[in-house]
Formats: structure tokens, sequence, C-alpha cells
């Protein structure tokens, strides 16, 4: 079960890599085009949108330490944070941005706990 637990947590973090990616350094191309912006709104949500990168960062960050850290106990405190954040900015992403957001992120957040729970 743990196996399972960091796969996914693992996939998780792969994801918010390439959500990081989206939102700061491939903005203006792959980025644009993800989150279905025009030229005109993607110049507009610019800046949001890095600062909102710069956060996902940090949810990569506490997931990366839980996977790191050499003592186990610290290294499970940072992949339940982290999963908890992610699972939390899901819903809020969904009820203020996109109901997809939920499914995107929360509900694989709230599997790896589960699992890291069980396991």
């Amino acid at each position: 079960m743990l196996l399972l637990a960091q796969i996914v947590t693992a996939l998780i973090l792969l994801l918010h890599v390439y959500i990081v990616l989206l939102e700061t350094v491939l903005f203006d191309s792959l980025g644009r085009k993800a989150f279905a912006l025009s030229k005109e709104k993607a110049e507009i949500v610019r800046p949001a949108m890095s600062n909102q990168g710069c956060y996902n960062g940090f949810l990569v960050a506490a997931l990366a330490v839980g996977f790191l850290h050499p003592d186990a106990t610290i290294a499970h405190a940072f992949t339940i944070y982290g999963l908890a954040c992610i699972a939390v900015a899901g819903i809020w992403g969904a009820a203020t941005v996109k109901k997809s957001i939920l499914y995107l992120q929360t509900v694989p957040a709230v599997i790896a706990l589960l699992l890291h729970h069980f396991a």
C-alpha cells in the first residue's frame, strides 16, 4: 500500500511541476493554450498566473521534501502537508475558477492521502 501511495504522490508531484511550468516559463506558449486564453486575456492575467505558479512551486517543494528528507517522520509530515494543501487549493480552484480543477487536483490528492493513511 505504501508503494502505491508513493507512486500516486509522485504522479501528483510531476503534475504540479507541469502546472508550475505552464503558469510561469511556458505561459506564453503552452500555458495560454492549456488555459484557453486569448492573447489579450493572457496579457491581463500573466502576473496572477506567474504568482499562482510560484505557489504551486511551494506545493511541489513540500512533496519533494517528503520524498527526499532522511527522517521518515519529517518526510511523512511534508508529504501529508503538501497533499492536504493541494486538496484544499483544488477545492478553492473549483469554487472560484473551474469545476474540473476539483477532479484534476483534489480527487488525486485525497486518494493519495487515503493511501498514505492506510499504508
